[in-house]
């Protein structure tokens, strides 16, 4: 995928098969999942990684140009507990889909932001969730934050490119601006997969979408415990929490 990257991810060999699937013990399922998300290093330097993913076609335009200038106070809202480092990726056109290298400067990635413009093209979440998995088979990812509007994949394909980020103990905070039902249910579906979180916003807020932002960037640096401290003061990490807690039940 993505400038000089790959876009293809092969989720992660699965262990030896129990002999008979009712037999399987809890024991076995944790150990399995332990040994799929050690696989994913902690970096050595131990900051925070966080994957910002963008929808750039269309009628992505005026979120775009919203995103271009919050994205430095995500840096700002960690900067208090150790800091974070950011991957921009974002899909646009016919088939194009590109991922920056990893930046600790959010003026930085802001310079490469502006220069990107919104082209018409199909939704490409799934490559999007395939190299983040690639990614946190590298090196351990926080999170994965997605803004868009719109799913023209099939949910199945979708939950497939999902797994491996389940397994690595990855959540997926997808913002969504507008109210398409096919897409708020495959967000749904993907945030209560993966551990994350789904929320709306609406068009031109601003405000409410830098909150919620924020509050990912909060997570991805420092975890839950984190976020939860960042609660009393935030209406974004409030919201993030409740939508976490909604997904892992099953809210909608």
């Amino acid at each position: 995928m993505a400038a000089d990257r790959s876009s293809s991810s092969k989720p992660p060999a699965a262990g030896p098969k129990p002999s008979s699937p009712a037999t399987t013990a809890p024991a076995e399922i944790a150990a399995f999942l332990a040994e799929v998300t050690a696989r994913a290093p902690v970096p050595a330097d131990g900051r925070g990684r966080l994957i910002f993913a963008l929808d750039a076609t269309m009628s992505r335009q005026p979120t775009w140009d919203l995103a271009c200038t919050l994205q430095a106070g995500m840096f700002e809202e960690v900067a208090a507990i150790g800091g974070l480092d950011m991957q921009l990726v974002y899909y646009r056109g016919i088939g194009e889909c590109r991922a920056s290298g990893w930046v600790g400067d959010g003026r930085r990635l802001g310079e490469l932001m502006a220069k990107i413009d919104c082209r018409g093209g199909r939704t490409q979440i799934g490559r999007v969730l395939a190299h983040a998995g690639k990614e946190a088979g590298r090196a351990r990812v926080g999170a994965l934050v997605f803004v868009g509007d719109a799913m023209e994949e099939t949910l199945d394909a979708l939950c497939a490119e999902a797994g491996p980020l389940a397994l690595r103990g990855v959540p997926v905070f997808l913002f969504q601006e507008g109210r398409d039902p096919v897409a708020e249910r495959g967000f749904r579906e993907i945030a209560r997969l993966t551990g994350g979180a789904w929320c709306r916003f609406d068009a031109g807020a601003a405000e409410q979408l830098a909150m919620l932002l924020r509050a990912a960037a909060r997570y991805a640096a420092g975890g839950r415990q984190a976020l939860t401290a960042l609660a009393d003061s935030s209406p974004g990490a409030r919201q993030l929490l409740a939508a976490m807690t909604g997904a892992q039940s099953g809210t909608r």
